[in-house]
């Protein structure tokens, strides 16, 4: 019996997860790749290269393969896809698994042609890509396929992508690259201009993931963070409220809320009917900001509901496919 094992990656801006089906979502780590610049060899992958990140000497570099969910390094990408495939492959190897890998819904040619390059170079057999707003409302357990319309976001690292899936394709979408990677910027920019202080990537996502906020709240919470004096340059802790999070991150979210509201104006009245009756649905890591649906509900007058396990959706959307190829190779593939 011949056996090819099928592999479903959503990869992602800030963290990529592995499907295989009937174990499920087997690998979710950082999109981080660590290189050593003197030998040009890959260091470490995953946590482990995320855990380098602001601390490396400068003979070492960490990379973020993928800007804004497309391929930005087409070689760290390839080690990071190899290095997923030989994670999950364990003893066999040997035989080439099928691979399917998410690809957010405004990729080019070029971009959906580097994805299926890298895939193939990194060991797979063969290589689908398909669209990240389809997966992630499979994933969300949408019926893609009725003839109904169905509104999904899903708030990712480096995009957010807004669609309109009905009869298992999309009608009307937007994407931008405005997501979760622009909050923590602007928390760390908030921090900046008002405390005149400096602090890492990785403290500004801490402070959103843990206390951050779409809406002020009436009890807030604190967070004491360190980081480095504009003005001394010595170390120095402050404390840091949620509802400062939600000034910090307001600018990123209204970006986000005309995005949605883009697609519901181009939205045929027949769909937009159905929206207004079921709501819409938000996956992707940015839809676990505490009070995103609640904001956007408010600021759309369309319900606003959050998937299960949001960060998990696009991942799950890509095993049901793969479990299915045969049904979805028509709908949804584009392989080259």
């Amino acid at each position: 019996m011949v056996f090819f094992k099928k592999i479903g990656i959503d990869l992602g801006t800030c963290n990529s997860l592995v499907f295989v089906p009937r174990k499920g979502v087997v690998l979710n780590e950082p999109s981080v790749v660590a290189v050593s610049l003197a030998e040009n060899k890959i260091l470490a992958v995953g946590l482990e290269a995320k855990e380098m990140t602001g601390r490396t000497p400068d003979t070492i570099r960490v990379y973020r393969p993928l800007r804004d969910g497309v391929i930005a390094d087409y070689r760290v990408t390839q080690a990071m896809l190899r290095y997923f495939i030989e994670k999950t492959g364990g003893r066999i190897s040997f035989l080439k698994p099928e691979l399917i890998v998410a690809i957010p819904a405004g990729s080019s040619s070029t971009e959906r042609r580097a994805v299926i390059e890298a895939g193939l170079a990194a060991g797979a057999k063969q290589v689908f890509v398909a669209k990240e707003p389809i997966l992630a409302a499979i994933g969300a357990g949408i019926p893609i396929n009725a003839c109904s319309g169905h509104l999904i976001v899903d708030i990712g690292g480096g995009t957010t992508e807004v669609a309109v899936i009905s009869l298992g394709g999309i009608v009307t979408w937007n994407s931008i690259r405005t997501a979760g990677d622009k909050m923590d910027f602007a928390i760390s920019d908030y921090i900046k201009k008002k405390y005149n202080l400096a602090i890492g990537e990785q403290t500004a996502e801490e402070i959103k993931i843990k206390i951050g906020t779409a809406l002020p709240e009436k009890e807030e919470k604190k967070i004491e963070i360190r980081g480095r004096d504009l003005v001394a340059g010595l170390p120095r802790t402050i404390k840091i409220s949620s509802n400062e999070t939600a000034l910090a991150v307001a600018d990123v979210l209204i970006e986000i809320i005309q995005a949605i509201k883009q697609v519901l104006k181009e939205t045929p009245p027949e769909l937009s009917a159905d929206i207004m009756d079921k709501g819409m649905i938000l996956s992707g890591g940015g839809a676990l900001l505490k009070n995103i649906d609640e904001l956007i509900a408010n600021s759309t007058g369309v319900p606003c509901f959050i998937a299960e396990q949001p960060l998990f959706c696009v991942a799950k959307g890509t095993g049901v496919v793969i479990e299915n190829l045969d049904f979805y190779k028509k709908s949804i593939m584009s392989k080259k």
